[in-house]
């Protein structure tokens, strides 16, 4: 077992579990928020799982209690340089990153124990499987009850994962989806008892690992055909979330969600669906 740290050590950790079959663990506590920072170190990890000739799997999955991955982190000061250069596929970086993973000619596979919020549910769509808690796990595209836009795919991904009315309540509700919903509406593939989460997952994993990779790469090339978003769909949406971060609406809703404890360990974040739920309630 070879376990790589990227270039950002001990946040993102990459673990060569087989030569064909990777982890990539989140490892960003206390709220496993995802950030400007966490660009460049991801988007190495991307562009190995891209390249690598023995690589078959990877799994996605996180260290930090209670928190798969979450949302972007709007406090820290944004790199300009690294959120405005577009990446391989011409989309800005996180997109770029999310539409290079779908694409990669691997098996990818969302194990969500705990929160999966924003960032977390755009990873989660963008990955080939998502498997799921029964109990910890939480889905969200929380960000319309901010005043915000979503913006790393899920309006293009969701639509065809569960269809016109399931993806428009979960957009614009903006709340929590459990585990267990999620597996109803086909959020994600399959909700387990949590103690079994994680033998399914591996034993999953290690099967597609021996399989050949030419016949795994030819048969997720041509689903691709068939099930994912061009990238116009996708450019909209980010330039989308640009543009709502700084509307007047969304600075109001977003400074009561700050007062509320948005961004701090605390309930604002473990129930993050009912607070933005209470923002324009009087």
């Amino acid at each position: 077992m070879n376990t790589t740290p990227s270039a950002n050590a001990g946040q993102i950790r990459l673990e060569q579990r087989l030569p064909s079959y990777w982890r990539v663990t989140f490892d960003l506590p206390p709220l496993n928020i995802f950030g400007p920072k966490d660009l460049s170190p991801f988007n190495e990890i991307i562009s190995k799982i891209e390249t690598d000739e023995q690589l078959k799997v990877v799994v996605f999955d996180s260290a930090v209690e209670g928190f798969f991955l979450t949302h972007w982190d709007f406090l820290a000061k944004p790199d300009e340089e690294i959120m405005t250069s577009p990446g391989p596929t011409g989309l800005q970086p996180l997109p770029d990153m999310l539409a290079r993973l779908s694409r990669a000619p691997i098996v990818s596979v969302a194990s969500i124990r705990g929160r999966a919020t924003g960032v977390g549910s755009e990873l989660a769509l963008a990955c080939d499987m998502r498997f799921a808690s029964r109990e910890k796990a939480i889905l969200s595209q929380w960000e319309v009850g901010a005043g915000l836009v979503p913006g790393g795919g899920p309006m293009a991904r969701l639509p065809r994962l569960i269809g016109r009315g399931r993806a428009l309540e979960v957009l614009l509700g903006a709340d929590d989806i459990p585990g267990d919903l999620a597996e109803r509406y086909g959020y994600v593939n399959r909700a387990f008892p949590d103690a079994e989460l994680d033998s399914f997952v591996e034993a999953l994993a290690v099967r597609i690992a021996s399989f050949d990779k030419q016949a795994i790469a030819e048969t997720k090339r041509l689903v691709n055909v068939a099930s994912l978003p061009p990238d116009a769909e996708i450019v909209p949406e980010w330039d989308a979330f640009i543009a709502s971060v700084g509307r007047p609406a969304s600075q109001t809703r977003f400074k009561a969600l700050m007062e509320r404890g948005f961004h701090r360990a605390g309930d604002v974040e473990n129930r993050l669906g009912y607070h933005v739920g209470q923002l324009g309630v009087t």
